[in-house]
């Protein structure tokens, strides 16, 4: 018995740490009676077993847009929900302060952020981004172990049927460190019940306990799994069911308490046990997927879906079914619920996936263009009955995912000529320069997902520049923290001289009507229209006039027309980019555009030769445009709110909008009051819940303040309660200081992300004042502990490497580091304390990446600089370096340390 234990626990750990790929093909009937062979039936089984039998509440499932938590972009569990009554924070007015015994089946997308499994779809026969969760709660000690394991037991073998050989379980084998004993409660349950001891195996914290987070109410699970190989071989588990037992609070010390009040809390995916019931080998395979493969394979021609993975599935065809019907459910769910594609968060994560499942079902099953509209009927009739939400919203979910399919359609086919004509050009041994592949991002220009990007390059056995995309990622965030100010660099402008010039020759004004020719769709979508124009002239970077600019150039272009909004009135400017007119596939990115004069001047990177005369194409970045009039309505409703509570005498004194935020200045005769910021508030709300249509027109300023109604889209008292727990729970972690550089590290970027989420969260202004003010404090100190303790660490490490080093005019070597700031510090204090002599560390990371310090020692004639001599190690590692004369810093990657070690002596001794 012992062996076949042993034997089992590994591929059990296994099938507990990540998901499996289904493993055998094993349809032999699980009972001696038929089982459900239907979804909709295993699903109304769970939910009936628990409200009939066991007298459980059943909830409706909550919308995968989450309510109040700014840590989620979707809801991916069953318990988020509920997390009000695990924190202890559920209002005791409201419904839910009354649930003791709960089941329902929830909706769950787990795309972006810490639990994604978006890659990994199409790639194996399992991983989903949108499932369903079916769950069981039980809160206050309503009932714990014993029933919640008889309830579960009871479930799969006699109301499913599914033979008890088949099950496994595991429970949690303690963790001595943490002070937790083994839960051999659960496994004598387990043994009551009839499961026999080879079959009821242990595991530590990884595997069987369970936390919300860093802090919070957790306890130890248990796991119920499926052998898929029926007895024939080796066991082949998969994970069903985890029933966790919330009986611990982990404390921001990290230490754990009990908790005053036990919770149950257990999830079962329903795809996966479906697969089980309907005995197939694939999630795919059941009757949740089918009609869509069939829908799918009948729409676009291509041979009928097989099931292949990896090698086996030439030219990705089956990958591709299973791509395009996960993403058509997740579009189809997450719009129903009110995420529509779009920029930023959770909306550019959808825009992700839709494109994504366009490309592989336009490149790879061949689809006719609005064929991913299509699938939605599909999708209604498979969950609609579940989830009504998906039929009230059929027409809209169809109209906004075939729009967007056309508007990426056009991206996708230029996309595509650029990267052949950019492959023409490259040598055997290229990487694929990131320049373009950033042009052709989400980020730059054409919208397309980098991952697409990557895997299109993929499939030609092309490797992308990842290090120079890093780069260009590194400048947007520093271009967009940029933008979040209303100071801005001036960019290219048109000096007095030029503009006299181009009247003297009678110049005509920049025409940019163009940029309203926009429509609203039925589908409550915008569409923006295209522009053709004419170069009229080009500027160089000085502002010198010339006839055309070259490739790689920065220039001013000056067009007849255009449908750019220039940077004016606070608005932030469009960007986007511009074909010649008969050359599609060469983009020229527009990053900004000016008004001089009555001139727009266009800020243009030209990747190939531009001229005076040429006839171009505009086109502008849309989710970009329509986040800016989104920004700009509110501030006018803004200034209408503030002159209904303040007074007429109210004077907007400036305002500053971009895609994610806005800022209004406003005169008033004191600081507005919090109760003052409420009525404004309330007086925002109340016409926003009017719901009216907004309307465009210019118009003097005095008139300003009359803008009709504005949607708005989030309940921002709860986001601005749930930070306000948030910046309470770390002010605590905080006050229970730090025992390392890496926790107070922890500790200090937890602040940071935080204050990003403040400043951006939709939320009551008052209450987001009190928290920047709070998490300013909380920085501060988080700031001064990680000095204080790199300070020690360095003054440590300093002493050893002293020992190890005579006195002489080098030390070069080795050192642990966690980041830079500390190699940085061991660096000084050496020279410090030897300040005739130059000191040059290396700290390898992990992964590969080494990091590197060095100091010169000081003279009236230095034989060679910091500067030069991190330049040269870190050259020789393939990375960068930067600094001073005195001081230098770097970094690299390489598994030869003692080569660089060599290089770095080599340098400065031939030097010296």
């Amino acid at each position: 018995m012992a062996a076949s234990v042993a034997a089992a626990a590994g591929p059990l750990r296994r099938a507990i740490r990540r998901s499996p790929q289904w493993p055998g093909p094993s349809r032999r009937a699980l009972s001696s009676e038929a089982p459900p062979t239907q979804a909709a039936a295993v699903r109304d089984a769970f939910l009936s077993f628990f409200r009939d039998r066991h007298g459980h509440r059943l909830v409706p499932s909550a919308s995968v847009r989450p309510r109040g938590d700014p840590s989620l972009l979707f809801v991916n569990a069953g318990m988020n929900q509920f997390k009000p009554i695990f924190l202890g924070t559920v209002d005791p007015r409201s419904e839910m302060a009354g649930f003791r015994r709960v089941a329902n089946s929830q909706k769950c997308v787990r795309a972006g952020g810490r639990h994604s499994d978006l890659e990994d779809v199409g790639r194996d026969l399992s991983h989903h981004t949108f499932f369903e969760m079916l769950g069981n709660w039980a809160f206050g000690g309503e009932y714990f172990k014993e029933e919640a394991c008889s309830m579960a037991w009871e479930l799969l073998t006699q109301v499913y049927g599914i033979p008890e050989d088949r099950l496994w379980v595991s429970y949690f084998v303690g963790d001595p460190k943490a002070g937790l004993c083994p839960d051999l409660e659960s496994r004598d349950i387990w043994l009551s019940l009839g499961v026999p001891a080879g079959r009821v195996l242990s595991f530590g914290p990884q595997e069987n306990f369970w936390e919300m987070g860093d802090a919070g109410p957790c306890g130890p699970c248990t796991e119920i799994h499926y052998d898929m190989a029926g007895g024939v071989g080796a066991p082949q588990l998969v994970e069903l069911w985890n029933l966790v037992f919330m009986q611990h609070n982990r404390e921001a010390d990290g230490s754990l308490q009990p908790l005053p009040q036990r919770h149950v809390d257990t999830g079962m995916g329903l795809e996966r046990l479906v697969a089980v019931l309907q005995g197939r080998r694939s999630t795919y395979d059941t009757d949740l997927f089918s009609p869509l493969l069939s829908a799918i394979h009948q729409g676009c021609g291509a041979p009928p879906y097989s099931g292949r993975v990896g090698a086996a599935d030439e030219g990705h065809t089956d990958t591709a079914y299973r791509v395009v019907a996960d993403h058509i459910r997740t579009l189809s769910i997450c719009i129903a619920d009110g995420v529509s594609p779009g920029m930023s968060g959770a909306p550019l994560v959808l825009r992700r996936i839709l494109r994504r499942a366009v490309r592989f079902s336009t490149e790879v099953l061949r689809a006719p263009p609005g064929f991913l509209g299509s699938l939605v009927p599909v999708v209604v009739e498979t969950l609609g009955d579940a989830y009504p939400e998906l039929q009230r919203n059929s027409a809209k979910i169809t109209n906004l995912v075939s729009e967007d399919e056309a508007a990426f359609l056009a991206s996708l086919q230029r996309g595509r000529r650029i990267i052949e004509r950019t492959l023409r050009r490259l040598g055997p041994s290229d990487v694929f320069p990131a320049e373009v592949a950033w042009s052709l991002s989400l980020s730059g220009n054409l919208g397309l997902p980098l991952d697409l990007v990557k895997l299109m390059l993929e499939e030609k056995g092309v490797q992308l520049d990842s290090a120079g995309l890093e780069r260009l990622a590194q400048e947007e965030a520093q271009h967009r923290a940029q933008q979040a100010e209303p100071v801005q660099e001036q960019g290219l402008q048109l000096d007095v001289h030029a503009l006299g010039e181009l009247q003297r020759r009678g110049v005509p004004p920049t025409d940019d009507s163009p940029k309203y020719n926009y429509s609203l769709q039925p589908s409550g979508g915008y569409e923006f229209g295209t522009c053709e124009a004419q170069v009229l002239q080009l500027y160089t970077e000085d502002g010198t006039s010339v006839a055309s600019v070259g490739e790689g150039q920065r220039c001013g272009l000056l067009l007849d027309k255009t449908n750019f909004y220039a940077e004016q009135g606070g608005q932030t400017s469009d960007r986007g980019y511009l074909v010649r007119v008969g050359q599609q596939d060469v983009l020229f990115p527009v990053a900004r555009a000016q008004v001089c004069g009555g001139f727009v001047l266009h800020e243009v990177a030209a990747p190939e030769c531009l001229k005076v005369g040429d006839r171009v194409q505009l086109h502008v970045d849309e989710a970009w445009r329509l986040s800016c009039m989104e920004k700009h309505t509110a501030v006018h409703l803004l200034n209408w709110a503030l002159r209904q509570v303040l007074g007429p005498g109210t004077e907007q004194r400036g305002s500053h909008l971009n895609p994610e935020r806005l800022r209004f200045d406003v005169a008033t005769q004191a600081p507005l009051t919090p109760e003052q910021l409420r009525a404004v508030e309330g007086t925002v709300q109340e016409a926003v819940g009017q719901d009216e249509a907004v309307y465009m027109e210019e118009v003097a300023l005095s008139r300003t303040a009359h803008v009709p109604g504005l949607r708005s889209l989030d309940e921002a008292r709860e986001v601005g309660q749930s930070l306000t727990q948030e910046v309470e729970a770390a002010a605590a972690r905080l006050s229970q200081g730090s025992r390392d550089v890496a926790e107070a590290q922890r500790l200090s970027k937890d602040m940071g992300r935080l204050t990003d989420v403040v400043d951006t969260a939709v939320m009551p202004q008052w209450q987001r004042r009190g928290l920047q003010a709070t998490l300013k404090a909380l920085q501060r100190r988080a700031n001064t502990a990680i000095r204080k303790l790199e300070m020690g660490q360095a003054a440590q490490k300093t002493q050893e490497l002293l020992q190890r080093h005579s006195e002489g005019p080098l030390i070069v070597d080795t050192v642990s580091a966690e980041s830079l700031s500390v190699l940085v510090k061991v660096v000084r204090q050496l020279c410090k304390q030897a300040p005739s002599t130059s000191v040059l560390l290396l700290s390898p990371q992990p992964l590969g990446q080494v990091l590197c310090a060095c100091q010169v020692a000081q003279s009236p004639t230095p034989a060679f600089t910091a500067e030069a001599w991190a330049l040269a190690v870190c050259s020789h590692m393939g990375g960068k370096a930067w600094g001073s004369r005195v001081v230098a810093q770097g970094t690299g990657s390489t598994a030869d340390l003692e080569a660089a070690l060599s290089t770095a002596r080599a340098y400065a001794l031939n030097q010296l």
